[in-house]
C-alpha cells in the first residue's frame, strides 16, 4: 500500500511538472528583446495546452504540439528604455520582469572572446565606470553535448561595477560603443569557451554537407571514436604522480616547479568533439532574435596543418548559423593579432583565410595586428578590439557616420618595371605610415627569394621595390606571426596583413 501511494505521488508530481508552462533560460528577468523584427518566444507545456504570451500591447495565443513544444512570434517591437514584463499563461503563469527592447548581439568563440573585463588593461577604471543599466549580458553556462540541446543554464545580468568583471570583455566593449552611440538598450549573449576549435562550433550536419570541410571533420570524428578515456585518464594520473614528486623536490630545493600536466579527459569534455559546442551552447539559443554575431576564434586552428582549412570552415559556420536562425544577419570577426607563437602556429595563413572570408555577404573584420602581445596569446587591449568591431557595425549595420569601418584592405596590384604598385580599399583619410617610414614589406622575384623592401605611399597607393629584385613577382605585408608593420589609414586603423602570391 505504501509503495502504491509513493508511486502515485511521484506520478502526480511528474505530471504536474510536465503540465507547467516553461521557458528556456534565455527568457528570464533583465533580458533584452530585439527591436524592429519579429521576436520568437517559445517553450514547453502539456501537449495540447493553450498558451498565451503577452508583451507591451501584444498578446499571442497558441497550443503546445504533441511533443509539448510551443512557439509564438511577437510582431515588430519598438525600442524601449522603460522596463516591461513579458507574461506567459497556460495552466500556470510566468512573469519575466525588467525586459527592455533594443539591439541584441551574440558573441562567440574561444578564450579571447571569453576573457572577462576583470582581466583587461585598466580593469580597475573600466569596472568602476561600468554603470550602464540598459546594457545587459547573458552568459551561456552549458558544456559541449553529443546532440543538440533545447535549453542551457545561464542568466541575464544588468551591467554594473558589481557584475561587469565577469562579462566577456570583447563583447562588452563592442556593446558599450553601440549603447553610447545609438542611445538604445543593448543585450549581449556570450557563448564562448577557451581552447576550442571551430569544428566544434559548426553543426555536424553542416560539416557533412560542406565537401571542403567534410574530410577534416570525418578524421576528427574517427579519432574521437578511437579515443579511450580510461587509458587517457590512467596515463594522466601516472604523469601527475611523477609531476608531484618532481614538484616536491623542486620546492625543497627552492626552485620553481614545472607546470602540472593537464587532464586530457577534462579538456576533451570542455572543448567538445565535432559539433559538440554547437549542440551544447548554440542550439539552445536558436531562434532567439538577434541583430548579428561577433566572433573571436582561430588560435586553436592555427597549426600549419589546420590553418588552410579555416577559409572553408568560417564560411561554413556563418552559413550554418544563418540557415538555422533563418536570417542573413550581419557577422563580423576579429582577425588574429600579433603574437610570437613559434613554428607551431601559422598565424599569417590564418589571417589570410579570415581576410578572404570577407567575400561572404554582410560580413566584417576587425584588424588587430597592432593590439596583440608578442608573448601573451590573451592580449589585454580588448577595448580597441571591441571598438573596431563597433565601428564596422555602426557604419554598416546601423548606417552611422564613422571615420572608417575597417583598416586598409588590399584590392589589387600591378607590376610597373622594377616596382609593385598596391591598391587599397578603406583608405579613409588617406594611407599613413605611422611613426616613420613604412615597415613590414618584403618582395620577391620568380625565384621566390624574399628580401626586405622599400615601400612608399603615393596618393592612395603603396609602391614597393628593392634594389635586389629587378623583376618583382610578389609582395607580402606583415607576413609573420608577430610582424613589425605600420601601414594605417587616416582614421587610425591598421592595414590587414596580406600577400599577392599563392606560393606554398
Amino acid at each position: 500500500m505504501k509503495t502504491s501511494l509513493l508511486l502515485l505521488v511521484i506520478f502526480a508530481g511528474a505530471t504536474a511538472a510536465r503540465a507547467d508552462v516553461k521557458l528556456p533560460a534565455i527568457f528570464s528577468d533583465h533580458m533584452v528583446l530585439q527591436a524592429d523584427m519579429a521576436v520568437p518566444v517559445w517553450g514547453w507545456a502539456e501537449p495540447g495546452e493553450e498558451v498565451t504570451v503577452s508583451f507591451a500591447t501584444q498578446s499571442k495565443t497558441t497550443k503546445a504540439d504533441t511533443d509539448g513544444k510551443w512557439k509564438v512570434k511577437l510582431d515588430k517591437l519598438k525600442v524601449g528604455e522603460a522596463p516591461q514584463t513579458l507574461t506567459v499563461i497556460g495552466k500556470n503563469a510566468l512573469a519575466v520582469k525588467d525586459v527592455l527592447v533594443g539591439e541584441v548581439w551574440l558573441g562567440s568563440g574561444q578564450s579571447n572572446m571569453a576573457l572577462n573585463v576583470g582581466a583587461v588593461k585598466n580593469a580597475t577604471d573600466e569596472i568602476a565606470a561600468a554603470n550602464f543599466p540598459a546594457l545587459r549580458m547573458f552568459t551561456v553556462r552549458s558544456s559541449a553535448a553529443a546532440t543538440a540541446q533545447e535549453d542551457c543554464p545561464g542568466l541575464w545580468q544588468v551591467c554594473s561595477p558589481v557584475t561587469v568583471p565577469l562579462f566577456s570583455a570583447t563583447a562588452y566593449f563592442f556593446g558599450r560603443d553601440l549603447h553610447r552611440t545609438l542611445g538604445v538598450p543593448v543585450g549581449l549573449i556570450n557563448s564562448s569557451v577557451g581552447g576550442t576549435r571551430i569544428e566544434s562550433w559548426i553543426s555536424t550536419e553542416a560539416q557533412q554537407q560542406t565537401p571542403e570541410v567534410k574530410a577534416a571533420a570525418d578524421a576528427l570524428t574517427k579519432a574521437a571514436r578511437a579515443y579511450n578515456p580510461a587509458v587517457a585518464k590512467a596515463a594522466f594520473e601516472k604523469s601527475l604522480a611523477k609531476w608531484q614528486e618532481v614538484a616536491a623536490q623542486a620546492k625543497a630545493e627552492g626552485k620553481e616547479p614545472p607546470r602540472a600536466p593537464s587532464d586530457p579527459v577534462a579538456i576533451r569534455q570542455k572543448i567538445g568533439e565535432v559539433g559538440g559546442l554547437f549542440n551544447g551552447k548554440i542550439a539552445p539559443l536558436i531562434p532567439y532574435a538577434l541583430r548579428g554575431v561577433v566572433w573571436y576564434q582561430g588560435e586553436a586552428n592555427s597549426s600549419p596543418d589546420r590553418a588552410a582549412f579555416y577559409g572553408h570552415q568560417l564560411p561554413a559556420l556563418i552559413a550554418d548559423w544563418r540557415a538555422r536562425w533563418g536570417s542573413e544577419f550581419p557577422f563580423a570577426w576579429v582577425q588574429l593579432p600579433n603574437f610570437d607563437g613559434g613554428a607551431i602556429r601559422d598565424w599569417p595563413l590564418m589571417r589570410e583565410q579570415m581576410l578572404k572570408t570577407l567575400k561572404v555577404k554582410n560580413t566584417g573584420m576587425a584588424i588587430a595586428i597592432d593590439v596583440g602581445e608578442a608573448n601573451n596569446i590573451h592580449p589585454k587591449n580588448k577595448q580597441e578590439v571591441g571598438h573596431r568591431l563597433a565601428l564596422w557595425a555602426l557604419g554598416t549595420v546601423y548606417g552611422q557616420k564613422v571615420p572608417s569601418i575597417s583598416g586598409p584592405l588590399p584590392v589589387g596590384y600591378e607590376v610597373r618595371g622594377s616596382a609593385v604598385v598596391l591598391k587599397f580599399d578603406h583608405a579613409d583619410g588617406g594611407l599613413v605610415a605611422k611613426d616613420g617610414e613604412l615597415k613590414g614589406f618584403v618582395i620577391a622575384g620568380e625565384d621566390k627569394k624574399w628580401v626586405s623592401a622599400r615601400a612608399k605611399i603615393e596618393g592612395g597607393e603603396v609602391i614597393v621595390s628593392s634594389s635586389d629584385v629587378s623583376k618583382p613577382a610578389a609582395v607580402r605585408y606583415a607576413w609573420e606571426n608577430n610582424p613589425v608593420c605600420n601601414l594605417y589609414n587616416g582614421a587610425g586603423l591598421p592595414a590587414s596583413p596580406f600577400r599577392t602570391d599563392d606560393w606554398k
